[in-house]
């Protein structure tokens, strides 16, 4: 059985006060979770922060992007090797915002999962379909292009080290979520694309939620075959609203 996996990405928010706020909060209800992996993925410059804070704790961290380069004169950029130094287990690779307002496309997301997965961190790719794409009927097609990009780069087996999120990008911060039913029948193709290729990493790999999971549909979404965990983002910055996710996972 797959393990549940809940990942909080908070994106451009926090400060150190706000931050140490919200994980002590999450650290204090932690134990009622049983038994779901929990992660949070801040902002760089906050990881130095997290790490220290969570040290000794059952949750894990990550970072929410990564530079395909290892070194040198790529200014602004964060390498694999800088993100271990601080202890991460995961990173977020191909978010539909990167991909929609810094250009990301699927070749150079596929090689920022390479680059991660041999760093020996756990990428979680996300993929998903922007409105005009639903509306046009080709969920399916784009979220295929998207795993395949990984798949022809690295092989399938290479997914079974990492994790996907499903991001239908039509509902992540506009209010509207997917239906459950929505949501699985997604995932469901996902896994059967996998399975095409190999069945077994197919049955093991993680595909999270990651359209606007929250408190109130958390555990209608989580009670999907096939949804095995979420990629969250407005509901990590509270830290209830967040243990509530979690406590739905297991």
């Amino acid at each position: 059985m797959r393990q549940k996996l809940v990942a909080g990405n908070w994106k451009m928010n926090g400060s150190k006060a706000s931050i140490k706020a919200l994980l002590d909060g999450i650290k204090q209800g932690i134990g009622d979770v049983q038994s779901a992996e929990v992660a949070v993925c801040p902002p760089f410059v906050y990881l130095g922060e997290v790490e220290s804070q969570l040290q000794g704790t059952p949750i894990v961290w990550g970072a929410q992007n990564l530079s395909t380069e290892e070194k040198g004169a790529f200014t602004g950029e964060i390498a694999a090797s800088m993100i271990n130094d601080f202890g991460c287990k995961y990173v977020i690779v191909g978010h539909s915002e990167r991909r929609s307002l810094y250009g990301e496309d699927d070749a150079l997301v596929a090689k920022k999962y390479r680059v991660a997965r041999a760093a020996g961190l756990r990428p979680i790719l996300c993929i998903g379909e922007t409105l005009e794409e639903r509306e046009k009927e080709v969920t399916n097609e784009v979220v295929a292009r998207q795993i395949a990009a990984v798949i022809d780069l690295e092989g399938v087996a290479a997914l079974a080290d990492g994790v996907i999120a499903y991001e239908p990008v039509w509902a992540i911060g506009t209010g509207k979520t997917a239906s459950p039913e929505q949501a699985q029948e997604v995932h469901k193709f996902i896994r059967e694309q996998i399975a095409a290729s190999d069945a077994e990493v197919a049955r093991k790999v993680q595909i999270l939620y990651g359209g606007s999971m929250n408190a109130g549909n958390a555990v209608e979404l989580l009670a999907q075959e096939d949804i095995d965990g979420g990629l969250i983002g407005g509901a990590s910055l509270k830290a209830e609203d967040f243990l509530t996710i979690c406590r739905a996972a297991g």
